[in-house]
């Protein structure tokens, strides 16, 4: 929440930000403790020189900066220069605490498991088992390590971007140290302007960074909030020549949440890139199906209508322009497509809930940095790369095109008698989600009426019932009117 600068007011989400990693310090005695705890030998003896003031902490861990014996194979014995690091230490007894609050959140998700609109919509034990999976392996430091360098390789050989690397040696299940790359946070925009450093191309980096990892590599940073992505000036502006960019990094750190793409949600999410690059809603919905984010009655019709409307009013805009238009516009979409908002034939998928958690922080920072970042056609090269690649060249792209164009006028005069048979023989339906809309409204009026009808003349006759004196017939009465009075209610 504290990096939706694209949705929250600016109150919001500054007051937010210190959860990022501003949170209250644990005592250095107490972090002491752990980290001697897991090497088995003195704080002393692994660092030269350990600070004791944290840097940065985080709800499941903080970071103090440090030095360590850098022994170098070329040196004489005896000789020894220190590097500069960062160590990553769990909060004690984090273990216990996670495991109290996913306890928690399982009895409240089995609460709102039995409310009929969310069971029919989410599998609300298998949505917490995703989130608690993840939870763990972000506080197994040897597994965010191994992330860490999986995501080193996947980005090797751009000198754009930079992953610290891990020091094993140094390293246990709850210490992690890493090469101390921090530098101006992303969302500190003074100090990126005044490293000479433009915040549009910061924004565009990033973004075609994760494009990369979404639709390439299949494995992402999960966690990009502010506290974990930084940019990394190579020169100062001093050192450079009038008119020149000054260059720079993108630096990722904090690799314990990360997340990696199924076959199935690699083809859904290829399709659905595509169909938004080329403002194709048929093919958007048809990357839904493969998602399987659409409940079985969905309503593919109104869905691609409903795609193809939202494309014509919001295509190309940036999320200010989309803040700022006229309520007129929103109320004329709802308006038209009442029913299929009323339905809401969505379901949310366990195994992308990360992937949804990243974009929408995504989205966040990338307007935060540039107010008029344009996802939509920042996604348009990439979708265009993924066209020329999916059939192997452009024609054959263009080829399957004319083919299904040709179907569809080959199929056309057959379609045409059978509408025309329909008619005559009186069978033609019409499908009117305004009109079906409205029915079911005034159907759950009518139910409403008679149980109103019946609350009433249970109350009456029992009133009347009782100022006779038969109070058992009065009380059966009066406990019929109570039962339809929370039926009507509930």
């Amino acid at each position: 929440m504290s990096a939706r600068l694209d949705v929250l007011p600016q109150e919001i989400t500054d007051e937010l930000s210190g959860l990022q990693d501003e949170v209250q310090a644990e005592t250095f005695a107490d972090i002491q403790q752990v980290i001697e705890t897991e090497f088995s030998s003195p704080l002393t003896a692994k660092y030269v020189d350990f600070d004791p003031t944290p840097v940065a902490s985080a709800s499941i861990g903080q970071v103090h900066r440090a030095r360590l014996i850098c022994q170098d194979a070329n040196q004489t014995e005896g000789e020894a220069q220190t590097l500069a690091v960062v160590v990553k230490v769990q909060r004690p007894h984090i273990e216990e605490i996670v495991e109290v609050d996913l306890a928690a959140l399982r009895v409240v998700g089995g609460w709102l498991y039995r409310y009929p609109p969310i069971h029919k919509r989410a599998n609300v034990p298998g949505l917490l088992e995703e989130f608690g999976h993840a939870l763990y392996e972000e506080i197994d430091y040897l597994h965010e390590g191994k992330n860490a360098e999986m995501f080193a390789t996947n980005f090797k050989g751009r000198q754009d971007i930079r992953v610290p690397v891990v020091h094993w040696s140094h390293t246990t299940r709850r210490v992690l140290t890493l090469e101390d790359v921090q530098s101006i946070k992303i969302s500190d925009y003074a100090a990126i302007e005044a490293a000479g450093i433009d915040r549009a191309e910061v924004a565009n980096r990033m973004f075609d960074a994760y494009l990369k990892q979404i639709f390439e590599d299949h494995f992402f940073h999960a966690d990009p909030h502010p506290g974990n992505l930084f940019i990394h000036p190579l020169k100062k502006p001093g050192e450079m020549s009038a008119g020149s960019k000054t260059p720079w990094e993108l630096v990722f750190i904090d690799f314990g949440m990360t997340g990696q793409l199924t076959p199935n949600v690699q083809v859904g999410l290829r399709e659905m890139l595509i169909g938004i690059g080329t403002r194709d809603s048929a093919r958007v919905v048809k990357s839904f199906q493969t998602l399987d984010v659409l409940l079985p009655s969905a309503d593919i019709g109104q869905l691609e209508k409903a795609t193809s409307l939202l494309f014509e009013s919001f295509w190309g805009k940036t999320a200010p322009e989309m803040m700022q238009m006229h309520q007129d516009e929103a109320i004329k979409f709802v308006r038209q497509f009442r029913g299929l908002m009323y339905e809401m034939p969505f379901q949310v998928p366990e195994n992308m809930i990360l992937l949804g958690r990243c974009v929408s922080i995504l989205s966040g920072i990338c307007t935060g940095l540039f107010p008029e970042f344009n996802m939509w056609t920042s996604m348009v090269p990439y979708a265009q790369k993924l066209i020329q690649t999916e059939g192997g060249s452009t024609w054959k792209v263009i080829l399957q095109e004319v083919v299904s164009t040709l179907q569809v006028l080959i199929a056309l005069p057959k379609k045409t008698e059978a509408l025309l048979n329909r008619i005559e023989q009186g069978n033609l339906e019409v499908h009117d989600p305004e009109l079906q809309f409205r029915m079911r409204r005034v159907e759950r009026g009518q139910d409403r009426l008679i149980k109103a009808v019946l609350f009433s003349a249970f109350l009456l006759g029992g009133i009347q019932v009782y100022l006779a004196k038969d109070y058992w017939v009065a009380g059966s009465l009066g406990l019929a009117g109570l039962i339809t009075l929370v039926w009507f209610l509930f």
